[in-house]
């Protein structure tokens, strides 16, 4: 192992983690309020709306984010539409990313017993105050392990965001062993950036579940 060739090269790394944080930051970030938002139409069974999120959720899930990234930066330029590699990584990602969130707060909707809000509309709430005060926070708090499994999910897949030419950890590490062949040092970078990244992040959700566990949520 060339500790040398792994110090000098660090800040290659380094660069390539914050753009793959900032990706994924918004990736995600959109790919929660698309899933939140999806999931109230299906959960209210909103006519036409239901059944088009429904298509999406089955596109969505059903295609590699690399096919769908493929399309979004080679295919759409073909029929007139010019987009940025990078919005190209946070359009893929957050589509994708949608439709899981979307199961993920719909389970967590549905997990909320039908008695809580008989009892609500019983003692004259409205309907959004029952969302607000009830159905909410309940689904929120169980969703939140599914909904974390898919952040860390969709932060691994950001190492596909290399096949549209951007400067990600995988860019970083392919680049580096097609120049210096020095395979295990850009490999054992690589895994050591994701390891950063994603075990701080899985220890936080797990404390959090914890935490909204010994509350009385999630029950």
């Amino acid at each position: 192992m060339d500790f040398n060739f792994i110090a000098k090269y660090t800040p290659e790394y380094w660069e390539a983690a914050k753009l793959t944080l900032t990706l994924s930051f918004y990736g995600i970030l959109l790919s929660l309020v698309i899933g939140f938002l999806f999931s109230l139409i299906r959960y209210y069974k909103i006519p036409v709306l239901r059944r088009i999120v429904e298509i999406y959720i089955e596109i969505s899930r059903n295609t590699p984010l690399l096919i769908q990234l493929f399309f979004l930066y080679y295919g759409l330029p073909k029929m007139g539409v010019l987009l940025e590699a990078k919005t190209c990584a946070i359009v893929g990602l957050s589509f994708l990313g949608g439709s899981y969130m979307a199961e993920s707060f719909r389970s967590g909707l549905e997990a909320v017993g039908k008695i809580q809000i008989e009892s609500g509309l019983s003692i004259g709430l409205t309907k959004l105050q029952l969302i607000r005060y009830v159905i909410l926070p309940q689904a929120l708090a169980i969703s939140v392990p599914s909904l974390g499994a898919n952040a860390i999910f969709l932060l691994k897949e950001t190492s596909l965001f290399s096949a549209v030419a951007l400067a990600d950890l995988m860019f970083v590490a392919k680049d580096l062993i097609g120049m210096y062949y020095k395979t295990n040092e850009a490999l054992f970078m690589l895994v050591l950036s994701y390891c950063i990244i994603l075990l701080p992040l899985s220890f936080l959700l797990s404390r959090l579940e914890r935490r909204l566990r010994y509350a009385g949520y999630g029950h």
